[in-house]
């Protein structure tokens, strides 16, 4: 259980944001909300509300949230779930002087309750243009950064590679849940035929098997059993964040391959450390990848696709090494922290 620790009388005074994560399973949507929290805080007066409170900025308890009842100066409640817009609608409603913020990543048609509570925001961000297409009404759009200093390259690959004990000398990853949401399973397939032809290379999937995905997760096993790969495809199950950021490091190849994503973080992330990508169309893959100069663009759910986009890149790893350099060039250059952050402080500005 993480320790709340109380917002100072000083701060409190002078809050203007308040971050709510009213989750308590780690998510994607938590670890985008946990990496620009820190920014805006340099900016505004903020305060986290809920678990997984990163660096950064100060916490608040629910205890600390009655306190500002009633308060004349506007706070700032930026929502990223409908939870959090729930609780931000009823808190305005009992005499919170809130401004409601809420951040879309979903690319898809919205349910009702959902239509009606974007509605009640005074502002809506969208994480992509195709998000915004399905917000039916105004919306600024606002990218996710990444964190460059920390998610880069390994002063040496090999020598990264190589403190994994991991056989061979390269590694394709795929990190996110083991589920088929993600397309594990399309890796995995993919990897039962290439990884025979290519001994130099090693499948890492980096994520937890949440209960409800144990038979997904087992069928795999089987599968990687059958084909005689279980030391060369590792699912490492979920790991502390520092420990994923080392993980990136060791890649020499990264394999997004969601079938569907609001965003799908792991895309810049991967990119930011150096890593050659071949991505599915999902999430935000088609605005922040360069098909052909950063990464390659294929079809989601379609092994095929994915064992063609790997293989140039696993016979050649000094192309796929290229790649990735360019694929940081281009995080760095238009997918930073600061960029998102700033992006968002301008919609803040304008409710004043």
């Amino acid at each position: 259980m993480e320790l709340q620790v109380p917002i100072d009388d000083i701060l409190a005074r002078d809050l203007r944001l308040i971050v709510p994560n009213l989750h308590r399973r780690y998510s994607g949507v938590t670890a985008t909300n946990r990496m620009v929290a820190p920014k805006l805080a340099r900016m505004y007066r903020a305060a986290w509300l809920g678990p997984h409170a990163p660096d950064g900025i100060a916490r608040m308890g629910f205890v600390d949230l009655l306190k500002l009842w009633r308060r004349r100066e506007p706070l700032i409640w930026h929502a990223r779930r409908n939870d959090e817009m729930i609780a931000g609608a009823l808190l305005r409603a009992l005499g919170w002087p809130l401004r409601l913020v809420f951040t879309s990543a979903a690319q898809r048609h919205h349910k009702r309750l959902t239509r009606w509570l974007i509605r009640q925001m005074d502002a809506v961000i969208a994480t992509s243009e195709l998000s915004a297409s399905f917000l039916k009404r105004e919306a600024t759009v606002v990218m996710h950064g990444v964190d460059t200093a920390r998610y880069a390259p390994p002063p040496d690959r090999a020598a990264a590679f190589a403190d994994s004990n991991l056989p061979g000398r390269y590694a394709i990853g795929c990190f996110g849940r083991v589920r088929a949401q993600k397309g594990t399973d399309v890796l995995v397939e993919a990897m039962c035929r290439l990884l025979p032809r290519y001994p130099d290379f090693t499948a890492v999937i980096v994520g937890a098997v949440v209960p409800e995905q144990q038979g997904f997760a087992n069928s795999l096993k089987r599968q990687i059993e059958a084909a005689g790969l279980q030391s060369r495809i590792v699912i490492t199950g979920e790991l502390e964040i520092e420990e994923v950021q080392r993980w990136y490091q060791r890649l020499t190849i990264y394999a997004f391959t969601s079938r569907n994503e609001g965003f799908g973080l792991t895309l810049i992330e991967a990119m930011a450390a150096g890593a050659a990508l071949v991505a599915a169309r999902a999430g935000a893959a088609e605005f922040v990848v360069e098909d052909g100069v950063t990464g390659v663009l294929i079809p989601p759910g379609d092994a095929d696709a994915l064992v063609a986009g790997l293989e140039p890149l696993m016979r050649d790893p000094a192309a796929a090494s290229a790649m990735g350099e360019r694929a940081r060039a281009r995080v760095v250059e238009k997918f930073s922290l600061e960029a998102e952050a700033n992006a968002i402080a301008a919609v803040y500005r304008k409710l004043g």
